[in-house]
């Protein structure tokens, strides 16, 4: 891959924009901060970090998340030398940032998504990484740029949530020797996991209970998926981050191959999270232009949540399990 031209790219830029995706994770976060500190400490350059939507609580302790811009309240008449999008499989996951990127000098994409549509002027994808926290921490070592305590937090804290705390089937000794050497800079990876897991309000833990027990399950118990309206949302006083890690929950049940959550998010519009054991989600969810894992893969459909839960379940009719 072209690392060389990252590093070039970077090193020739005056101003650089760094892009999350949408409905924010630990994933796409964490390597944000993780790329604007390197940058910062190797290259002596300021950057804008762009998140498109509140940053949920549990990652407020990232260093220097704080100076996220939102993406409501960015200049759009801004044009950046270089625009880098980070974790994102497709132009779709970023729509509301999408005037920035198109009007950049030069833009690059680094992912770890397989559906990832390859829609910059540099592409660095590595489907084999289990995390864009993964797959950075690599092109930083080939690069040789110097990695401090700071964003060694950010990196380790990208892998630990897209590996579902290294449960999930994207682990590999890959991931495992990257933490290592994270955690023998000096991370406390225990303060992490708390960060991460265990600052849930009790608001989220109890709309999260009650959609769980409201949980639907059909193909004898092998399908298993909630549908969240934004009433419910409202009734519990619950963030944009309240549905993270309810199709995990169900995926769990012993019985349950495939698990999905659809959450509306507007009058026609629903956002799905599914996920397997087995089964390829990601191409259920590229047929209605959204990807990801094998066995972790999201959407939009633009349809009330009922009706899109009708759509995945015809889709999911069509395969054997």
């Amino acid at each position: 891959m072209d690392y060389v031209k990252l590093n070039d790219s970077i090193k020739s830029a005056k101003n650089i924009l760094i892009i999350s995706h949408i409905n924010p994770d630990g994933d796409t976060l964490g390597s944000m901060c993780a790329l604007y500190h390197v940058i910062k400490e190797n290259f002596k350059k300021k950057c804008d970090m762009l998140v498109l939507s509140k940053v949920p609580g549990n990652y407020e302790f990232l260093p220097d998340i704080n100076n996220a811009i939102l993406a409501e309240e960015i200049d759009k008449s801004l044009v950046y030398d270089l625009a880098i999008c980070i974790d994102i499989a497709a132009l779709n996951r970023f729509e509301e940032a999408k005037t920035l990127f198109d009007k950049a000098r030069f833009r690059i994409n680094i992912d770890h998504h397989k559906t990832n549509t390859k829609y910059a002027d540099l592409n660095l994808i590595d489907a084999n990484a289990s995390s864009a926290g993964e797959f950075l921490y690599e092109i930083m070592n080939n690069l040789k740029w110097k990695i401090t305590k700071n964003t060694a937090i950010c990196l380790y804290t990208a892998i630990l949530t897209d590996t579902g705390s290294f449960r999930f089937s994207n682990t590999t000794p890959r991931t495992f020797r990257t933490v290592a050497d994270l955690v023998g800079m000096g991370i406390d990876a225990v303060e992490i996991y708390k960060n991460c897991y265990e600052t849930n309000s009790k608001s989220m833990v109890m709309f999260q209970a009650n959609c769980i027990s409201n949980a639907k399950f059909t193909e004898n118990d092998k399908i298993a998926y909630s549908v969240i309206y934004k009433k419910d949302i409202e009734r519990f006083s619950a963030g944009d981050d309240c549905t993270e890690g309810l199709a995990e929950k169900l995926r769990a049940i012993e019985s349950v191959n495939v698990s999905f959550i659809v959450k509306q998010i507007g009058d026609r519009i629903s956002k799905i999270s599914m996920r397997s054991k087995d089964i390829d989600v990601s191409e259920i969810c590229a047929i209605f232009g959204g990807g990801g894992h094998t066995c972790a893969a999201g959407c939009v459909i633009k349809s009330g949540p009922e009706t899109a839960a009708k759509k995945i379940l015809a889709e999911l009719g069509k395969r054997k399990f």
